[in-house]
């Protein structure tokens, strides 16, 4: 099984087209410390041939150019991309939906409360329901995808998409809006979560002893939006948990017995973007790696 990331960046990517935080900063001047990141998604592929994306990143097309292994091949309208995993109804795992809209045939999968916000949105008509089947899926219940590869959904702390917040926004609730998934070859396995609110004890039971996590790396501190003047929301608002402190990924997952554990969907404004920063010598020092895009993953 071949895991490549095609984007490590949470929305917006990095640096942000319209942010000059301290670590944007660096990578507007060319600072070679830092490289530049297109949003969050990974693919897979058990035969080399056809490949399952994990969420749909609006930098899709960006990123099936810089991933050979993505090209169409033969007929004069194909693509590698036979299916499509989404985690949740964020628009920075959605939107990439709307660069495989040129007639072209792939499967679907996700929640029912993540497909129905597809299908409830105009927008995505765009996509010939001839071609491409939706599928959606049950929590913990194994799902074959027909590519040689199994993935198992299940429920993880989390909210609701921005755009549908209300005035009653719980967060941290474990429900259809927040999954992550168990990918399988049926000899190796390896867990994907890009957004986590908490890791409670359910998580980090199910994630003991796992060959390769792939993990919520959005801020490092949970109040680092807060504290840059950027935003009035913490981490923990935005469903998303931090590295650092003792509720932290970090602390949390430190005796976990997890093979490799490897942060994605990491915030522009999160200073382990910066590769000789104390921040990045701290979650390396605890076992962590830091994605960046064009990494690979061969289990």
């Amino acid at each position: 099984m071949r895991i490549l990331v095609l984007g490590s960046a949470a929305g917006g990517g990095f640096p942000q087209w319209n942010c000059s935080c301290p670590v944007c900063r660096l990578a507007w001047a060319g600072d070679t410390r830092v490289k530049p990141r297109s949003q969050s998604s990974l693919a897979v592929t058990a035969d080399g041939t056809r490949w399952l994306l994990l969420n749909a990143s609006p930098d899709l097309r960006q990123q099936i150019i810089a991933s050979p292994d993505l090209h169409p091949r033969g007929a004069s309208r194909h693509s590698p991309i036979a299916a499509v995993f989404v985690t949740n109804g964020d628009v920075d795992h959605l939107a990439g939906l709307l660069t495989l809209r040129e007639q072209q045939s792939f499967v679907l999968f996700g929640s029912r409360a993540t497909l129905d916000q597809v299908a409830a949105t105009s927008l995505f008509g765009v996509l010939n329901r001839d071609l491409v089947k939706t599928c959606p899926v049950e929590l913990d219940e194994a799902v074959e995808t027909g590519l040689g590869l199994t993935v198992r959904p299940f429920a993880v702390p989390g909210k609701v998409p921005l755009y549908l917040e209300q005035a009653d926004l719980v967060i941290g609730a474990e429900t259809e809006s927040t999954i992550g998934l168990e990918v399988s070859d049926g000899k190796n396995t390896f867990f994907y979560i890009p957004g986590c609110a908490e890791i409670n004890e359910r998580v980090e039971k199910r994630l003991s002893g796992a060959e390769v996590l792939f993990f919520d790396g959005t801020t490092f501190t949970d109040d680092e939006m807060v504290a840059l003047g950027l935003s009035t929301k913490t981490a923990w608002r935005m469903g998303h948990v931090s590295m650092s402190g003792e509720k932290g990924s970090v602390a949390r997952l430190a005796g976990s017995g997890i093979g490799r554990k490897i942060y994605i969907h990491i915030n522009n404004t999160n200073p382990v973007l910066v590769e000789d920063s104390q921040e990045r010598a701290m979650v390396e020092q605890a076992g962590w790696e830091v994605a960046y895009d064009g990494m690979e993953v061969v289990l």
